[in-house]
């Protein structure tokens, strides 16, 4: 009869303890939070990073970049060519799932291939489906680029993608001036044509959009975080893929429009956790008295015997 209190008591003690390291961590993640929103303007230095500022920057980039246009409806009465030469509206690629925007001229010689390359790479850890789960859209913002091109890029993209099925997930497109103007000014893609090169100046990154076509979230760069890449898309799908664990996760991580990536909540991660370390004290502690509660119920078997 003395051991189960004693059970009890050791296991009771260790959920008060867990409760307590809760509330610790609960109030100084709460502290580092306030902090630092105590002092506005403050930017995190990372040793061996500058600042750059846009007056820094050469000529030709001064006008290149990515304006944040969150929630923006980009049009989707757009026409366009697909990979076959077949006359597509942007819009036959949404209303049901959402959609990754990437924008990438055929010809260019090194950006954007590190682009499609880097969004091939990042894609291919995740479970969800192009086609199924989600639609990837690649259009090019040079005119001069012709289905042919669009054939190639494509067929080298999927080779790294390595998807089976992934062909009817994956469209790439070309279009006219006027139609590529109005697509790049919806999701604040700025870009320009440098005749001495023949070349564009044009930054790395991609758009994602909600079934309905407004965008999302950016993220920049030409080497995307898989993990980030899943929040986004189960975040513009409004819930409508991505599992509990994804809801989860979303819970601890947050958008970082500066940044363009997701960033871990302290605060939120802490409750995650200590609510997690709970419920195992909670199943343990049962577990152990179902366990004494049989040894109980055997030696008073053996007794009556």
């Amino acid at each position: 009869m003395s051991s189960l209190p004693r059970v009890t008591r050791r296991f009771g003690a260790l959920v008060l303890a867990g409760a307590m390291l809760l509330a610790h961590g609960t109030v100084t993640a709460a502290h580092a939070d306030d902090t630092f929103a105590a002092q506005p303007g403050r930017t995190e230095i990372r040793p061996g990073e500058a600042t750059i500022t846009a007056n820094d920057r050469p000529e030709a980039l001064r006008e290149v970049g990515f304006d944040q246009k969150l929630d923006q409806q980009i049009p989707l009465d757009l026409h366009f060519r697909d990979e076959s030469g077949k006359d597509v509206r942007l819009g036959d690629f949404f209303g049901t799932r959402p959609v990754v925007l990437s924008l990438a001229y055929f010809s260019c010689p090194m950006l954007c291939g590190l682009h499609l390359n880097g969004l091939a790479s990042s894609l291919k850890p995740l479970r969800l489906e192009p086609g199924q789960d989600f639609e990837i859209v690649t259009v090019s913002f040079d005119p001069r680029d012709t289905p042919d091109k669009a054939t190639v890029k494509k067929k080298d993209t999927l080779e790294r993608y390595e998807r089976r099925g992934a062909e009817h997930g994956w469209h790439f497109l070309t279009g006219d001036v006027e139609q590529i103007r109005a697509l790049t000014s919806a999701v604040g893609f700025r870009y320009q044509y440098d005749e001495k090169r023949g070349e564009f100046a044009h930054p790395a990154g991609v758009v994602l959009l909600t079934p309905e076509g407004h965008v999302s979230r950016y993220l920049f760069g030409i080497d995307y975080s898989p993990r980030d890449l899943r929040l986004g898309l189960v975040e513009s799908a409004q819930g409508k893929i991505g599992t509990l664990v994804d809801q989860v996760l979303l819970f601890c991580f947050h958008y970082d429009p500066s940044m363009g990536r997701y960033s871990a909540i302290a605060l939120n991660s802490v409750r995650v956790g200590g609510v997690l370390t709970l419920l195992g004290l909670v199943v343990f502690i049962g577990g152990a008295l179902r366990r004494e509660s049989r040894r109980r119920a055997a030696r008073h078997g053996t007794s009556a015997s």
